[in-house]
């Protein structure tokens, strides 16, 4: 394998990415003006058409006052469903499963308030031992809600043990809800495996895709989960704190019989206006929906999700496989013998485009990478430091910078 600069050169030639679609921040260290971004997994860069296509917005609203709700160029009162169609093709749905609104845990909370319906002895909520703190919270939070001990009602387990635990006490669990991509080791679950599984002792099976959308590809409606929510601000590039999506099973669509909050925004849109006491829900995702949408902050999710329509997320995937590729190659050839784990399965196919290292000191790490070589990463204490090479706009010359400052920065710190 060619580990030098030009051959990471060459290979941008010839596999280019679409970094040219982004704001990239300058390095703060090193020999290059440019950084070398892989903390996409936290927070994706900012799509050079957000600027416009939000001024546009702010400028209706300054032209029009309240009529922008139907007078704007994208009307407020329907701006949702501007969004619908892309997300629904981007997480494989159709568009009555899917809708974006709120926030990742706001969502999994309302979901959960349809789907985690405790009775008898199934009363269980099995997630991942490692699963991000908010999920965990979250669930343990519905466990106290509904009367239950947290200790006892959520189990955690690794992934590897899932099956054997719903073989053997299936009939106790409730609810299964995991990460379709860790967030500490960039494992891509098996979702249609687990789901059917989970599915198949009884159990309610739901998905955190904060990891997962705009990092793989996804097939919702074909593999059967209840249900799912994601947010906006990773691998979709929507902005901190962006407007998160939700996805509900067709074959959950207008049962009456489910509990759910309600609000302004979860009867009909027909006869919203007629102000009536009570909620006409519609038989779509929709009637999840609580509170109207916060346009300012659609805006970029609404041009992040164009892009990932426009060029397709097969295609991303084939050049995330490659990009990662080529960085866990250069670490086995450029770092050999540092005191250094990939804890993410080698197996393409079993993760996405984030490698995790195990390292001496994440958070020093992580700090030297990118003060003294422009080279972003992030850190989850006390040991593990995250590189994901986003096929959008990370290129094979950022892969070999991330590899070399990893390997002098270890030296120094190990």
């Amino acid at each position: 394998m060619d580990t030098t600069e030009s051959g990471a050169r060459e290979l941008d030639q010839g596999d280019p990415g679409y970094r040219d679609r982004f704001a990239i921040p300058p390095a703060e260290g090193g020999a290059y003006p440019e950084a070398a971004y892989f903390a996409g997994n936290s927070l994706g860069l900012q799509p050079l058409a957000v600027r416009e296509e939000l001024l546009e917005d702010l400028d209706d609203w300054a032209r029009l006052g309240v009529e922008g709700h139907l007078g704007a160029r994208r009307p407020w009162l329907p701006y949702h469903s501007l969004l619908t169609g892309t997300a629904a093709r981007l997480v494989g749905a159709l568009p009555s499963e899917t809708v974006i609104m709120n926030s990742l845990t706001i969502n999994l909370h309302l979901l959960m308030v349809s789907f985690y319906r405790p009775e008898g002895e199934r009363t269980k909520i099995v997630i991942e031992d490692s699963a991000f703190p908010s999920d965990s919270y979250a669930v343990r939070s519905q466990a106290r809600f509904h009367g239950l001990d947290p200790d006892s009602a959520v189990v955690r387990l690794d992934a590897a043990e899932i099956p054997d635990f719903l073989d053997s006490e299936g009939n106790t669990v409730a609810l299964v809800l995991l990460g379709g991509v860790n967030y500490l080791t960039g494992e891509l679950l098996d979702i249609p495996a687990i789901t059917a599984a989970g599915q198949a002792v009884g159990a309610v099976v739901g998905w955190d895709l904060a990891h997962a959308v705009g990092n793989v590809p996804l097939r919702l409606h074909a593999w059967g989960p209840d249900f799912a929510a994601w947010c906006s601000y990773k691998y979709l590039n929507s902005g901190p704190g962006a407007v998160a999506g939700a996805f509900v099973h067709e074959r959950h669509l207008g049962d009456a019989r489910l509990p759910r909050f309600e609000g302004w925004w979860s009867t009909e849109e027909a006869t919203r206006f007629d102000m009536a006491p009570v909620s006409r829900p519609p038989s779509t995702v929709e009637a999840w929906q609580v509170s109207n949408p916060p346009i300012l902050a659609m805006s970029p999710v609404r041009t992040s999700l164009r892009i990932f329509d426009e060029i397709g997320m097969d295609k991303l995937r084939a050049r995330s496989i490659r990009l990662t590729g080529y960085l866990e190659k250069l670490l086995d050839e450029i770092v050999p013998g540092r005191p250094i784990t990939v804890l993410t399965p080698r197996e393409p196919e079993h993760r996405g485009c984030q490698l995790s290292l195990r390292v001496p000191d994440a958070d020093e790490v992580s700090r030297r990478l990118r003060f003294d070589h422009g080279v972003y990463t992030d850190a989850r204490k006390p040991d593990v430091v995250r590189i994901a090479p986003v096929p959008l706009y990370s290129t094979y010359h950022d892969c070999w910078r991330a590899a070399n400052a990893v390997a002098t920065v270890i030296g120094e710190v190990a």
